[in-house]
This record gives structure tokens, C-alpha cells and sequence, in this order.
């Protein structure tokens, strides 16, 4: 006697999709605030060091939590660059004088969410599961 598994309904597989979401944004929170304090303080005085200095704290807890989960590595890189390119795509700006360091922190972090959910969309299968 075999049993399968009955199909998942999509309500199931969109809670999973958000759950996930839910989990990166944590696991970003923590990568924040524990390896936050790893970093010369004097380094954070600048704002386009900093905004880069968040964005790599909260990519290696978010990559950590993607590679126990068992995504694939392109996956992990997407995810990643959706994080850091709006503060690196902001930076040229920033240098130039044209938006201050306040908006370049807010803005990267703005545009970084939906960045992170469009690659989540795009690759919707590997986040269903």
C-alpha cells in the first residue's frame, strides 16, 4: 500500500512564500545587531561605509540561513545582490553630493524589500518549498 502526499494548496504554498520572506528579514535583523558591534566604530562615521557595513552583516546572517535551508548557491548570490545594489547603485549619488547619508540608508533599505521579493518571484518554485 502506497500513500502519496496530497498536492499543496496554494494558500499553503503562498504562507511558505511569506514565511521565508519573514525568516530573511529576521535573520538580517540579527545579522545587524550581532555582527554590528564587530566593526570599528570610527568606520561607521561615514555613511557610505556603513550603509555598505549593514548590508554585509545583514547578507552573511541571511546567506546563512539560505544555505541551512538548502538553496542553491546562484539562488544565495541572487538574493544577495538584491541587498547590496540599491546601497552600491545609491553610493554615486551620495559621493556626488545630490542625497545626503540619512537618505541613503533609508532608500537602500526601501528599495533593498521589494528587490528581495522580486528575486523571490522570479524563482518563485525554489521558495514555494
Amino acid at each position: 500500500m502506497t500513500t502519496t502526499a496530497p498536492p499543496r494548496t496554494t494558500a499553503r504554498k503562498l504562507a511558505r512564500f511569506a514565511g521565508h520572506y519573514v525568516e530573511m528579514v529576521v535573520a538580517m535583523i540579527v545579522g545587524m545587531m550581532a555582527l554590528g558591534a564587530l566593526w570599528p566604530a570610527a568606520w561607521l562615521e561615514r555613511p557610505d561605509v556603513d550603509a555598505i557595513v549593514m548590508a554585509t552583516n545583514m547578507t552573511v546572517a541571511m546567506v546563512l540561513v539560505m544555505a541551512l535551508r538548502r538553496h542553491s548557491w546562484p539562488r544565495i548570490a541572487e538574493m544577495s545582490a538584491a541587498m547590496y545594489l540599491p546601497f552600491v547603485a545609491l553610493l554615486v549619488p551620495y559621493w556626488l553630493g545630490a542625497i545626503s547619508g540619512t537618505t541613503l540608508m533609508v532608500a537602500g533599505h526601501v528599495i533593498m524589500f521589494p528587490l528581495m521579493l522580486a528575486a523571490m518571484v522570479w524563482r518563485r518554485a525554489e521558495y514555494w518549498h
